[in-house]
């Protein structure tokens, strides 16, 4: 005997669902984004040694046969591995990170797909390009970072004295590539995360523009302290382009009030504010004219007064 098919259930047009299939959908996507950065992975280990060599190519290495005897001074620096298990952890440190760099493409894909079905059609449209925005920005970030790095280790290591050699786990060289990667590139992701807000309706561009003072102290601050590199030159080189940024994303926002306020007024009204009526007639439109009151019929004479009830326009005492 064959069973019936069973319905579709039908998708809530509001993106509304119970908590087991929000906790459903969250483990799919989940499951969707581990797959992805494992098949990434995987494919990475093949050229993990290359990728280990791009990583660690701005620290200026000693020449074959130099060692920890050998006053070298800041001119260059002897990379060895100083546990058994670091060339293990090493590698898979390297290996994991460029997994989720590659595949971060799915993985935003996935998160985006998880928070949409809640976003209004208009909000769903901008993340499109929110999202392909916030990968070219982080490679920009992270590209800067590798520029600037090789200044960065001649700048440390000038101030070895000339009777001392620099002696650097690779663990410590490649930590410290990764971090100044990952650190300029989610700092690029900054003006990013402002305009968003500005699009949804948080902040508006003018009190974005008034907070400038603070935003550029603020952002010099982080600079001095997220930079691993701590000197002048990583600091400045990665607040500059945050700066920049942060001005264009502040000229974007006020564009987008203007757009909005052309468009819808009383958008930026607070909820207990009210707003203005137009009374023109140009806005109220043709006014109608209300016909005058029928009167009212004439009533029989009552017994009151005798047999006789005094009316006036057409209306007795009573009414």
């Amino acid at each position: 005997m064959l069973k019936p098919a069973r319905s579709k259930k039908a998708k809530d047009p509001e993106g509304r669902m119970p908590l087991a299939d929000h906790l459903r959908e969250l483990r799919n996507r989940l499951a969707k984004a581990m797959l992805a950065i494992t098949v990434a992975s995987i494919v990475a280990a093949f050229y993990s040694q290359q990728l280990m060599d791009f990583l660690a190519s701005p620290v200026p290495k000693c020449p074959p046969g130099t060692g920890i005897e050998d006053n070298t001074g800041g001119t260059c620096v002897i990379i060895a591995y100083q546990t058994m298990l670091s060339p293990f952890t090493s590698t898979i440190k390297v290996i994991l990170l460029a997994g989720v760099m590659a595949s971060c493409p799915i993985w935003l894909y996935q998160l985006w797909a998880f928070i949409a079905p809640g976003l209004h059609k208009s909000e769903k449209k901008y993340t499109y390009y929110f999202a392909s925005v916030a990968v070219p920005l982080f490679l920009a970030g992270a590209y800067l970072a590798y520029l600037i790095m090789p200044v960065s280790v001649k700048v440390l290591i000038s101030i070895t004295p000339d009777v001392a050699s620099n002696f650097l786990s690779l663990d410590d060289v490649l930590d410290f590539t990764t971090r100044m990667v990952l650190v300029f590139g989610l700092a690029f992701e900054l003006p990013l995360l402002l305009i968003m807000l500005n699009f949804a309706g948080i902040v508006t561009g003018k009190r974005m523009a008034g907070w400038w003072r603070g935003v550029v102290m603020g952002i010099f601050v982080f600079g001095a302290i997220a930079t691993p590199s701590t000197d002048p030159l990583g600091m400045i080189a990665l607040a500059g382009p945050i700066i920049v940024l942060y001005f264009i994303a502040v000229g974007i926002s006020i564009l987008n009030d203007r757009r909005r306020r052309r468009n819808d007024p009383d958008a930026e009204l607070d909820d207990d504010e009210a707003s203005e009526v137009d009374l023109t007639p140009s806005a109220l439109g043709e006014i109608e004219t209300v016909p005058s009151a029928r009167a009212l019929p004439e009533q029989a004479t009552g017994e009151a007064d005798g047999g006789r009830t005094h009316r006036v326009n057409g209306y007795d005492d009573i009414t």
